[in-house]
């Protein structure tokens, strides 16, 4: 009796041990696969599936072992191939079959799930690494806890897949210098990106704040220029400057890079380093200050922007460059190494007569020559070790080294300019591909440089320029997005201002355009926020944020409401005293008159709110003698400058019209001829951003559009940060037809960020009364 008690107890022991679970899973997929075929059936993954292995040319890595190891995870057993498995007796054993084929893009597979088990078709270990990525979608294992105590089979719906990525090159960039990030979370953000199929990691690792790579030829990388004192607290173009007091750096020991570069390799990535240079290059400076063409002292920059201190293109500079190259590529295997080449200004080498002399003696005419100069050196040295360099898309000016390949990130103009020449390019133009800008409305984000970038905009991104032809489309690589830290200082928020939008760049650029569908991929995208939770990735929650699509004319406010989830509730009122709110879901369409303020919100999101201010423009056709920026074009072109809509005091509003080029004119015809007493021009001012004041405005009034008068002149140049309203109080005046002359600060001033550019001008609202 005994003996039998411990038989039962062991018994139900061991049930509840190997407690089962089914897990459905589902085709949400991201990227969305180039073709699939949904069919009949369904196959389950369980303790007796195997792994078998074709014959595959040599692997650089295993393929699988990333899947095995979240699968044992989250299943409470493991999978494996059969020269490690003893079958159990009497199990039917289920087979996930990798066969090799030469006819598969190199980066490619076909997947194939039946009741009969799975067969995955793929030429190099890449493709067989995506199926696998794929295969572990489909499933949801990331979604789940870890099994403890239970053991989950996975059904899996019976579909083909036929998948290949559209861009060769596919990247996430991570700045590590402005804020130090460290290495677990390296090796997270890697990881991320190749879950989501894309295949290079930018590794930005020098730059003025801090140098964040172990450099043995060079000790004082480590121990000076890896540190700076303080660092700024609050954005930029906030005065007075504030400072945190507290000591900031670090770097990565060679042995940690080797270990990065290790795993990034296991999940198919390659990392490709940047070493800045010949600037952004002063914590370089503060180590060895004999590189520059000036004697210093130098330190580690505590604020952000651009320095005037750059390397000089002398001997010593050229010498100390190879040897740190040297340790770089004994470190990254990367065919690429990225050179930086940006924003270097030239003041130092103006007033350098080292600099001078070597420009006439090389025959260099001007200061861009001599960076081509610069550039062209290191890509000769880097070329003899069998690489190749990548650079900012200012290594286009005074002449392109012959084998670099241009990042573009100023718009896409230098990315079709070196693609014309021939010349192999990156897009990363930051009105689609500059994660460190908002990607919501900026009163409900954290802190962010500016910019506005929404999942939307990402989406969208097509790297092709259209201007390009078939072949000189060629060139275009891919694309990749950036992370720059200064407003970034910790793992959580870089996660918070990468994910989602990385889920919708990898879709861009992996997805077919025929079959890229921004419905599809928010439904799809629903369920990926279930497996980032998973992952613990703290993303943007931020597809319940309300916007408000919005038209204004003489009958009042059109708003169009909406959110990324169809169908959510949108609560709305012009009173905030008020208990209950007006309800609309997403998609509906509410007509406001009258003056005042809108607030609208949905279920936990914060409160967002509109400024409606009508006045004798919500009748008007308006113009412009030059188009606004594209950049910044309003939300309606120009007629956005009277729609009653008040600008807040961010740039990156839709509100604003933008201008930074040649004086500009705004046409208003009144429709009908009215009196006037009251004219506002609404601008903003924000020296961090290069956005100042109009150098003056000038306003002329007509009855017939033939003969005009001056009605008032102002010089608003010399403004405060903000948003500014610039009052005309004139006679009453009858008029039909005004003209607004806005003359942009033709010069910032020495001392400011862009000091000698054009300013930027931003205007709106503008009021008549």
């Amino acid at each position: 009796m005994r003996t039998l008690l411990l038989s039962l107890f062991a018994l139900l022991i061991n049930n509840v041990l190997s407690a089962q679970e089914l897990i459905k899973g589902n085709l949400m997929i991201a990227p969305l696969p180039v073709s699939m075929e949904v069919q009949q059936g369904s196959f389950v993954i369980g303790p007796d599936t195997w792994i078998m292995m074709g014959s595959f040319n040599t692997f650089s890595f295993d393929p699988t072992l990333a899947f095995k190891e979240v699968f044992k995870k989250k299943s409470g057993y493991s999978i494996n191939e059969p020269k490690n498995v003893v079958p159990r007796p009497g199990a039917v054993t289920s087979i996930i079959t990798v066969n090799a084929s030469d006819l598969i893009h190199k980066e490619g597979y076909n997947l194939k799930v039946n009741a009969n088990g799975i067969i995955i078709t793929a030429s190099t270990d890449q493709g067989v690494f995506y199926a696998f990525q794929t295969l572990r979608q489909m499933m949801r294992m990331d979604a789940l806890p870890d099994a403890k105590g239970v053991q989950r089979n996975w059904e899996i719906p019976a579909v083909e897949i036929t998948d290949y990525p559209q861009f060769a090159y596919r990247g996430l960039h991570l700045d590590v210098c402005r804020h130090f990030m460290p290495l677990d979370f390296v090796k997270k953000y890697i990881e991320l990106l190749a879950y989501y199929k894309m295949n290079r990691f930018h590794w930005h690792l020098t730059d003025d704040q801090g140098w964040r790579i172990e450099i043995r030829q060079y000790p004082k990388l480590q121990e000076i220029a890896a540190w700076r004192d303080e660092t700024l607290i609050g954005h930029y173009r906030e005065t007075p400057d504030r400072y945190d007091g507290t000591r900031h750096g670090g770097y990565y020991t060679q042995e940690e890079i080797r270990e990065v570069v290790a795993y990034a390799a296991g999940l198919g990535v390659t990392i490709i380093p940047e070493i800045e240079m010949p600037g952004h290059a002063l914590a370089a400076l503060s180590a060895y200050p004999e590189l520059a063409c000036t004697p210093g002292p130098f330190k580690s920059a505590t604020t952000w922007g651009v320095f005037d201190d750059v390397m000089c293109p002398n001997e010593e500079t050229f010498t100390f460059l190879q040897n740190v190259l040297d340790e770089v590529m004994a470190l990254f295997p990367s065919p690429y190494i990225h050179i930086g080449g940006d924003e270097c200004p030239k003041t130092r080498w103006k007033e350098s007569d080292f600099c001078q002399e070597l420009m006439e003696s090389e025959g260099l005419k001007d200061e861009h020559e001599l960076q081509s100069y610069f550039i062209q050196r290191i890509e000769k040295y880097v070329n003899s070790k069998g690489r190749s360099i990548i650079g900012w898309d200012e290594i286009l000016e005074g002449g392109l080294a012959p084998n670099a390949t241009v990042m573009s990130w100023r718009g896409v103009s230098g990315g079709i300019e070196a693609a014309k020449a021939g010349h192999d390019v990156i897009m990363t133009p930051g009105t689609h591909c500059y994660f460190d800008y908002y990607q919501a409305d900026p009163a409900f984000e954290p802190l962010a440089i500016g910019g506005l970038v929404t999942l939307e905009k990402v989406y969208s991104f097509n790297p092709v320029p259209s201007k390009l032809t078939s072949k000189e489309a060629k060139h275009i690589l891919g694309a990749q997005a950036n992370l720059w830290t200064e407003y970034i200082d910790s793992p959580a928020k870089a996660e918070y201002m990468a994910y989602p939008r990385a889920i919708a760049l990898a879709e861009a650029l992996w997805t077919p355009a025929s079959r890229k569908d921004w419905k599809g991929f928010v439904q799809r995208l629903d369920q990926h926020l279930e497996r980032l939770d998973g992952m613990k990735v703290n993303y943007a929650k931020r597809l319940k944020v309300p916007e408000a699509l919005i038209s204004s004319g003489a009958d009042g406010l059109q708003v169009i409401w909406k959110t990324d989830l169809p169908g959510q509730q949108i609560s709305f009122t012009r009173d905030l005293s008020v208990v209950e709110w007006n309800q609309a879901l997403s998609g509906d369409t509410t007509l406001f008159t009258g003056p005042g303020r809108i607030y609208y919100r949905t279920e936990n999101s914060g409160t967002k709110e509109l400024m409606y201010n009508p006045t004798l423009l919500q009748n008007a056709m308006i113009s412009s003698s030059m188009p606004p920026s594209s950049s910044y074009p309003g939300r309606e072109g120009v007629t956005t400058l009277g729609d009653g809509l008040i600008g807040k005091a961010e740039f990156n509003s839709t509100d604003w019209c933008a201008w930074n080029e040649e004086p500009f004119t705004i046409q208003i015809d009144l429709n009908g001829e009215q009196t006037l007493d009251t004219i506002t021009v609404g601008v903003l001012s924000s020296a961090g951003s290069w956005i100042y004041g109009p150098q003056s405005i000038d306003i002329e009034s007509s009855v017939d559009g033939e003969i005009y008068t001056d009605i008032g002149s102002r010089e608003t140049g010399n403004l405060a940060g903000g948003r500014h309203e610039i009052l005309f109080a004139i006679p009453a005046v009858k008029a039909r037809f005004l003209r607004i002359n806005i003359s942009p600060l033709k010069s910032i001033p020495e001392g400011k960020p862009g000091a000698g550019h054009t300013a930027w001008t931003f205007i709106d609202e503008i009021a008549v009364y």
